[in-house]
């Protein structure tokens, strides 16, 4: 007799909770079910197998493999639908206790509610002050396994995890007691498995830890520590892990519908497996399984009807919107939690891959493959930002501007884009990588490397534009069908078994102690050999290590060589982030197979900055294609999905709707004539408009060539009716929604004001991609 564990990480937004379920690979078709089951149909508390009884390959096999053993395999012993965090989970126990299992995933692993979390792993404070408040001992449970299941995590997936403080300001002093009572109760609650003791902060080390607060009024704070993770990579190695136990693990493989067979037995009918269809070639087969399980998140209704079309719905699925900012506007190693917005949610101010992570709402949804954040989500969540931070923060204009000054350049004119530094009103230095329209006659770099920072004053908010990346995931909070109360919220799992004996599983539960892809060799040193060994960056080193854990290795000896005297390797698909042409490579060895799978969950660019990710989509499409065999009609499809994807699910859209033809010029008359006059420098023949030519004629006049794919590209930026041309109109909108906030990082923008200034001067500009947001 063996016994079942289900299984997986920390979904978006969820508590893991242990499960456990009972199986028999017993003959015949019909599907095993707990012997301690009540007669209710509930399952019982049984006790897993302590002890992995399969052996781990050295490495996973290709999905036209794990196609064809699904296709040949008479029969599993378990087939999972679903290949988020709960199913992958699944698949990875069963296959360890020695069970033949089979995994569908419609589209790819994490593609759903599981890549799209908060990134954090944590027990959930606010449902341990439920619990406290309401005396829910369940509540009190959850919380309690979730902590547990934080410690498991960080344990087996080093590499992709690690301990995150988070502070807790608080500005009334009658709640420094009770927050701090709360949190000492958390790491209580936490035990042994506590990751760091939590602490009280005067009001100056709150804001020497964290300078971006607002000062006024602040008492002090708390800091307590969660854990952070990549959940879409934590998410795929799982998924890799159970691969390389021999559960046949398939993504874009869809199930049509259930397959039943009668039971000698008792008579009726049983659910023994699936109708498949491998979505990217359209051929069908069945798998057949002694034990069916849905673990379909926020699809659990869907394939529950599939086995019965009279069940009620027992999903209410909840949307959560979150924010990508730039990652100045949080410490490197600090986050900010907001107890009480507002409107009574909580929301989150994290640091994530260096970048600034902000969430997340929770409002009803309707179930869609395809959640799209919305203009009011955003806004609601930079509203809150917006409390929490200083007027120092709010005071900055331009997003390389720091503590008010203006930097000086150390520029070389034939590189498009450039390294600047930037010196702090408290004489540090630093670094940043960005394109920069402000361009430098040679003669004149010597002297402009001795230029001192000039204080700046400017008046902005935290700006609209600074949104550099915005999705929406769906939490499938579902409703208990075996409560009398079936109209209340189980914030726990659920299990049900129907009368077929369809398993669902609904909820998040628990992880086991078995080291994760990448794990087992990882050391938090190990980037150094990356770089010594195959000359990769500093930055790239770090940022493998940290994702592939000890198979970064693999992904090194691919690696491209540069032809520069350094990096020898590594070739990256923008300037701005440290993912590697290799990585896309890799990637379709690792299940990708299409270029959102890349952008999305492979590298994450995509959740850092679309604009990033649009820019690396040719290059990406072009490597795939190769690995792939695609021919130029299938590159052209997947570029525009991609585009699809990032316009729709990753913010562009709401970036397109802040500059419109429709947009509102609030200048005053003053800024309007100055914006004439340098749109005039452009259109020198009064024709009311400019094009790649007159921008052309400009730039050839200070000795610049510019690509005219380039020029298209930053001229149809502003191009707000399409006709080909920049109109007046359109160039004063934009200067209107700059100076609102609603638009950073306007390519046409910098390079017309940095041209005016410089064609008095003679001097060239070099020209790259602005690092400005949505």
């Amino acid at each position: 007799m063996v016994l079942l564990l289900v299984v997986c990480p920390v979904a978006a937004e969820g508590s893991p909770i242990l499960l456990q379920l009972h199986l028999e690979p017993t003959q015949g078709c019909s599907c095993p079910v707990a012997e301690d089951m009540d007669p209710q149909g509930t399952l019982g508390n049984v006790q897993a197998a302590e002890a992995v009884t399969v052996p781990i390959k050295n490495d996973f096999p290709t999905r036209e493999e794990q196609i064809s053993t699904l296709k040949s395999t008479p029969e599993f012993d378990v087939l999972i639908i679903g290949g988020g965090a709960t199913g992958c989970g699944c698949a990875l126990d069963a296959v360890t206790r020695g069970l033949k299992t089979a995994l569908l995933e419609r589209d790819d692993f994490s593609s759903g509610t599981s890549s799209r979390s908060t990134k954090l792993i944590h027990g959930g404070v606010r449902y341990l002050q439920k619990a406290i408040m309401k005396l829910d001992f369940e509540q009190y449970k959850m919380v309690k396994e979730a902590l547990q299941e934080r410690a498991n995590l960080l344990e087996i997936a080093p590499h992709l995890s690690a301990p995150l403080p988070i502070m807790l300001p608080v500005y009334k002093w009658w709640q420094l007691p009770y927050y701090w009572i709360g949190i000492k109760l958390y790491d209580l609650v936490a035990g042994s498995q506590c990751l760091k003791r939590s602490y009280v902060l005067s009001k100056s080390r709150a804001l020497e830890h964290f300078p971006m607060l607002r000062k006024d009024k602040l008492v002090g704070a708390i800091v307590y520590y969660d854990g952070q993770h990549n959940d879409a990579r934590m998410n795929l190695a799982i998924a890799l892990t159970a691969a390389r136990y021999g559960a046949a693990t398939a993504n874009y493989t869809e199930v049509l519908r259930l397959l039943k067979s009668t039971d000698p037995g008792s008579g009726r009918q049983r659910v023994c497996g699936a109708r498949c269809r491998d979505v990217l070639t359209g051929q069908e087969f069945d798998v057949r399984a002694k034990c069916v399980i849905n673990a379909t998140g926020p699809f659990t209704d869907s394939v529950r009807k599939m086995d019965d079309q009279e069940v009620p719905n027992i999903c209410q699925p909840s949307a959560g919107v979150h924010i990508v900012m730039p990652g100045y506007y949080s410490p490197d190693n600090m986050g900010l939690l907001d107890p009480a917005t507002s409107d009574g949610r909580v929301i989150f101010f994290l640091p994530w891959q260096k970048m600034t992570i902000a969430g997340t709402t929770d409002s009803p949804t309707d179930v869609t493959s395809h959640p799209i954040p919305t203009e009011e989500d955003i806004n609601f969540i930079l509203s809150e930002v917006r409390s929490y931070l200083s007027v120092d923060v709010e005071g900055r204009s331009l997003s390389f501007l720091w503590q008010g000054y203006l930097p000086y350049f150390s520029l070389s004119t034939c590189c498009l884009s450039e390294v600047f530094s930037v010196t702090d009103s408290c004489g540090s230095c630093h670094s940043h990588t960005i394109g920069i329209f402000f361009g430098f006659v040679l003669g004149q770099i010597t002297a402009l490397m001795q230029r001192r920072a000039v204080p700046f004053v400017t008046l902005l908010r935290v700006r609209r534009g600074d949104v550099l990346a915005a999705w929406s995931g769906i939490r499938p909070l579902v409703t208990d069908p075996n409560s009398k109360d079936t109209q209340s919220i189980c914030r726990n799992h659920v299990v049900a078994v129907s009368d077929s004996g369809l398993v669902t599983i609904a909820g998040s539960s628990k992880t086991i102690g078995l080291l994760l892809q990448g794990a087992e060799d990882w050391s938090p040193t190990l980037y150094i050999r990356l770089v010594q060994d195959y000359g990769l960056e500093s930055e790239v080193a770090q940022h493998l290590a940290s994702t592939y854990g000890d198979k970064a290795f693999e992904v090194a000896k691919i690696a491209q060589v540069t032809g520069k005297r350094w990096p020898i390797v590594g070739k990256r698909l923008v300037s701005e982030f440290p993912y590697i042409e290799a990585e896309v490579i890799y990637g379709v060895k690792e299940y990708a197979r299409t270029a959102v799978d890349i952008i999305s969950r492979r590298t994450r660019l995509a959740f850092l900055n679309v604009q990033a990710a649009e820019e690396a989509l040719p290059r990406i499409v072009d490597i795939m294609g190769k690995e792939l065999h695609w021919n130029e009609q299938k590159k052209k499809e997947e570029l525009e999905a991609a585009r699809k994807f990032l316009y729709y699910e990753m913010g562009y859209k709401v970036k397109s709707d802040q500059l419109t033809d429709s947009s509102e010029i609030t200048l005053v008359p003053s800024d309007i004539e100055r914006y004439k006059k340098r749109f005039h420098m452009f259109d020198k023949d009064k024709k009311g408009f400019i094009t790649i030519l007159d921008v052309q004629r400009v730039l050839e006049s200070i000795s610049v060539q510019i690509d005219e794919k380039t020029l298209h590209d930053i001229l149809n930026e502003v191009d707000l009716n399409k006709n080909g041309q920049v109109e007046l109109i359109e160039f004063l909108q934009l200067m209107s929604a700059i100076q609102k906030g609603h638009v950073s990082g306007s390519r046409l923008a910098v390079l017309m004001k940095t041209a005016e200034e410089n064609l008095r001067q003679r001097v060239v500009i070099p020209v790259d991609r602005s690092g400005g947001g949505l």
